[in-house]
């Protein structure tokens, strides 16, 4: 069989050995709590003002659309994970539509979303840790508390932060979701206090001119502005909710529970990412708070909050590892099924019988993330993380649409509404977004793939499982 020609039945996604399949462990409160844990970071206590900045009031605006085009990418994987109730998430689902080319290079692309993201979210709390430190009478030598590129030797606090995150996951599936559930309560609960604080202080007139740079995006000043120049930015503060349909083979009842995480996790991330530029707004004109690099913590100095503004600092630095919890659950169970359709070392995908957890592809996946976040400079990589996203945004909402022409009666415990609309909006929507990245990124996009191909081509082609099967029968 070519690989040209290598699919994956979805009939038999489910026909595992024992030891390769992994435990249904979680419900809906688990999956809405990865996906909320996931998207809800440091990007909403940044990205109003960088967003209020671009577009004004009309933020809100931006807001919106970015979230309707993530909801749409979200309505396609919730109909794709319910159909494929595996490990996988994009990667599982391009398998069994697209073929096996063409799995590995979204399974490659998203290397790039779950590691480089991973990464980068370690060294930010990095940062916050060693300032903690400092304030509290201890100094981490220069050389432990930066790479090479900033004059250290490594990010130790970095690493530790990884390798803590991957031992709770290697305590078990539920116990490490129970964990992170705990703590996206207390990022919702900071954000509800502020939207609380700032309500009291609004004033409409904060509002007007609502929409001063206009709705198109358009250079000005020497910045890209406008609604949809804004839009481009926050899209990126919403996707992590693709990180609970790597869940989908842990999932008790998934056909219920994986619409739940998905869709809920996003529906409820959109209300509050408005509701809390709406109250950052009504307390202040946005011209204050537009170029602040903590612009709800400056909101809240300016109404004379300062205690509150520290205490939601803190609980964003707390709660930053259900970040990193996501992401390097999502790329562990990325790895694991690849290994397990033999595209990687196959040894990898073993289970372990009483955690039911991969153990050996966990602790390989924190030990990538934590050299990247270690030594290498992500502020000129971290822009990757969005390109292999849309990638695997745009594949999930195609494989939706193709199945939906090649097997339109299998039966779909969730139905995308409005198929041909979802679908071409999340597809459209990510490709405008992706040819709005910096030619530099497209270019090291296409670099890294190339890169994925040749290791396909050398390795990959000849272990996949397919490619074994096939020469057995012949």
């Amino acid at each position: 069989m070519s690989f040209w020609n290598r699919r994956k039945s979805i009939d038999a996604l489910g026909a595992t050995d024992t030891h390769r399949r992994l435990k249904g462990t979680l419900g809906w409160p688990h999956l809405m709590a990865l996906g909320v844990g996931a998207i809800v970071g440091t990007g909403i206590y940044t990205l109003t003002g960088v967003g209020a900045d671009r577009a004004g009031p009309a933020v809100i605006l931006s807001f919106a659309i970015a979230g309707l085009v993530c909801a749409c990418a979200a309505l396609a994987y919730a109909e794709m994970a319910t159909l494929m109730p595996v490990a996988g998430s994009a990667y599982t689902y391009t398998y069994a539509v697209g073929g096996e080319l063409l799995a590995w290079i979204v399974g490659w692309s998203l290397i790039l979303e779950y590691s480089v993201v991973c990464s980068a979210v370690a060294v930010g709390w990095s940062g916050y840790a060693v300032g903690f430190l400092q304030s509290m009478g201890v100094a981490l030598p220069h050389a432990l508390a930066g790479g090479p590129h900033a004059g250290g030797v490594m990010n130790l606090p970095a690493v530790v932060i990884i390798f803590a995150v991957a031992g709770l996951l290697l305590l078990g599936t539920r116990e490490s979701a129970t964990v992170n559930a705990v703590l996206v309560v207390v990022k919702l609960v900071a954000l509800v206090v502020f939207i609380a604080l700032a309500a009291m202080a609004f004033d409409a007139q904060h509002f007007a001119p609502f929409m001063p740079h206009g709705f198109s995006a358009h250079l000005e000043g020497g910045v890209m502005r406008g609604v949809m120049a804004a839009a481009g930015i926050i899209f990126f503060a919403f996707y992590g909710f693709d990180a609970v349909s790597t869940a989908a083979e842990e999932t008790r009842n998934p056909s219920r529970n994986l619409v739940i995480g998905i869709i809920g996790s996003m529906i409820v991330c959109t209300l509050l990412y408005m509701a809390v530029a709406t109250a950052a707004l009504g307390a202040m004109p946005f011209t204050e708070f537009a170029g602040s690099p903590e612009p709800l913590a400056h909101v809240l100095r300016g109404l004379g909050h300062p205690i509150a503004a520290k205490l939601i600092g803190a609980a964003a630095v707390v709660a930053l590892p259900t970040v990193i919890l996501a992401f390097l659950y999502g790329q562990s169970r990325i790895f694991f099924v690849m290994s397990r359709d033999g595209l990687l070392p196959e040894r990898l995908a073993r289970v372990n019988q009483k955690t039911g957890t991969p153990v050996a592809i966990t602790v390989l996946t924190a030990a990538i993330v934590s050299i990247i976040a270690a030594l290498f400079p992500l502020a000129e990589i971290a822009e990757l993380a969005n390109a292999g996203t849309l990638c695997a945004f745009v594949a999930v909402a195609a494989c939706m649409l193709v199945l939906r022409v090649r097997d339109p009666h299998r039966p779909r415990p969730f139905r995308t509404p409005l198929p041909w609309i979802v679908g071409v909006v999340a597809i459209l929507g990510c490709i405008y977004l992706f040819i709005s990245l910096p030619p530099i990124t497209r270019t090291r996009f296409f670099i890294w793939n190339g890169i994925g191909l040749a290791v396909y081509l050398l390795y990959s082609m000849r272990t996949s499982r397919l490619a074994k099967s096939s020469q057995e029968a012949a």
